[in-house]
């Protein structure tokens, strides 16, 4: 034998020799075969051969008859292989009906299943071998809390798992089922404590990630958890929540958090939910309320949707954490929409000065000078531009400005500005809340839109400021424009349109006031 075969015979024996001693655990991903803790599932192939798609992964047992409003409890494990090619049951929730500018695109689909049994989540993943160890995005999806699933159709993974992102939706209990605080439920519980099971929801999911991801090519030690609105929301509580430390690494939070008192989705008190819990009830106990139909349940309580300070998923309220410094220190990406507005209604100059004397006192001359106005058609853009930055700017803004004062890590902020090209009559809604989703994600072919290049090119540009941070901790990157980290002092973010660039936000001193006025 030469000694160049020698030499080759030597290296085949050492792979073997370290193979066998575990030294080489890497194996090929197979659509057909990914073993996970609880059995062998099988997926799809993507768009793009190369994209692997596993739906429908149960994270957590179905949370129905004697689990409803409980903590989520462990999958039993199965036999055979779970074929996992379409999307699993979405949360309970109203049937989807578009409005406004919510198409199709951003609801769940009209002929997907809603029911109890809904703690699924789905993988968009390119990664070849189990060592591959590619970042990966857990992304928590809006609705107020009331509504909404992984199956969104604007929420596809596939681009993003194009970008070498291990892309991950999940479904989490809404409304009544997710965020209901009673006596009786607290007395049951060990921690004295209930409500926020759509949190712990989003916790369960964390874990599960943590002890499979690795089979999809994911690293467990490199997980950004994201989130618009209620997802964003989602993710502020994360942050506050000791039972969610050390499961992520990294924070996307598009248009939404509740890091100021009096912002949506503020955390109340136990005692305020359980005392409202028992005047929704009408006498009914927590057994007779466990037999009820889900429908019958949601028709009772109605819309209970709130993040809980129930002392044990989150200790105290968001905003009193985020004040003490004792959010989750990991770096931070952030920010909002221009026409972020969702309740806001059209007003005359005459309304506006008066709303602006009710709100504000000795401050509405103030206010007056950051959004101006001397007719009714300008009442109604400074009226809508207060409204927004009042329900979303000043608390993204105050999150990021809290995390550079708190952390060790740092914080970006965005202003997202561009006005999505209109369509069907839309043009009224321009750059709205959710109107970023498409961009961050590259998704606009989920969304039926008269696109222009320059729209293109900003989904290019954002979904990889997404990818790089979700990679590195840091949005830039080769041939990217230089995103600087927020200092409270420059007040600079990225603002997202056809042209973008790093500018001091155009209503810095508004959104400054603001904070400082929220916070004395």
């Amino acid at each position: 034998m030469t000694d160049a075969k020698l030499k080759i015979a030597a290296g085949f024996i050492f792979l073997l020799i370290i193979w066998g001693c575990g030294l080489i655990d890497d194996e090929r991903i197979s659509v057909s075969s990914v073993k996970v803790e609880n059995g062998i599932i099988s997926g799809t192939t993507g768009v793009k051969p190369s994209v692997m798609v596993f739906k429908g992964i149960p994270f957590a047992a179905p949370p129905v008859e004697e689990l409803r409003w409980r903590e989520p409890q462990p999958v039993e494990n199965w036999q055979g292989v779970l074929v996992c090619d379409s999307y699993g049951p979405n949360a309970m929730q109203d049937e989807p009906v578009p409005f406004s500018v919510y198409t199709e695109e951003f609801l769940i689909p009209a002929d997907g299943e809603i029911s109890e049994d809904c703690l699924y989540l789905n993988v968009w993943t390119a990664a070849k071998t189990t060592g591959d160890k590619l970042p990966v995005i857990v992304f928590i999806h809006g609705g107020a809390f009331t509504s909404g699933g992984g199956s969104v159709p604007v929420y596809n993974g596939e681009a993003m798992a194009q970008k070498g992102v291990v892309f991950i939706t999940i479904n989490y209990r809404l409304g009544v089922f997710g965020f209901l605080a009673h006596p009786e439920l607290s007395a049951e519980s060990e921690y004295n404590a209930s409500g926020n099971y759509g949190i712990l929801d989003q916790i369960a999911a964390l874990v599960w990630i943590r002890d499979n991801i690795k089979a999809f090519g994911g690293d467990p030690g490199n997980v950004t958890i994201a989130g618009q609105s209620a997802g964003a929301i989602s993710v502020n509580a994360l942050a506050a929540s000791p039972l969610a430390s050390g499961l992520f690494h990294k924070m996307i939070a598009q248009s939404g958090a509740s890091v100021l008192e009096g912002s949506l989705g503020s955390s109340t008190t136990r005692k305020e939910a359980e005392a409202r819990a028992v005047e929704l009830a009408e006498g009914a106990s927590l057994d007779e309320l466990r037999a009820m139909p889900p429908k019958e349940v949601m028709d009772r309580f109605g819309r209970v949707s709130s993040v809980i300070a129930d002392g044990y998923v989150i200790p105290e309220p968001v905003p009193e954490i985020f004040a003490g410094g004792g959010q989750a220190d990991v770096p931070l990406l952030t920010g909002w929409n221009i026409d972020d507005v969702l309740f806001a209604m059209p007003v005359t100059l005459d309304e506006y000065l008066i709303s602006l004397s009710e709100q504000f006192g000795e401050d509405a001359d103030l206010i007056l000078g950051f959004y101006p106005a001397s007719n009714d058609k300008e009442a109604v853009k400074a009226y809508r531009d207060l409204s927004r930055d009042r329900s979303f700017g000043v608390q993204n803004y105050a999150w990021a400005r809290l995390h550079s004062e708190n952390c060790s890590t740092d914080a970006w902020l965005y202003f997202f500005e561009r006005k999505v090209p209109e369509y069907d009559g839309t043009e009224e809604y321009g750059g709205f809340h959710s109107a970023e989703i498409t961009y961050a994600f590259d998704n606009h072919h989920f969304f039926a839109r008269p696109w222009e290049p320059g729209d293109f090119w900003l989904a290019i540009l954002m979904s990889s400021y997404w990818a790089n941070f979700a990679s590195t901790g840091n949005p830039n990157g080769e041939g990217l424009p230089y995103w600087p980290a927020f200092d409270k002092d420059e007040g600079v973010v990225m603002s997202f349109n056809t042209e973008s660039s790093a500018v001091r936000h155009p209503n810095y001193q508004a959104l400054e006031f603001l904070y400082q006025r929220a916070t004395k």
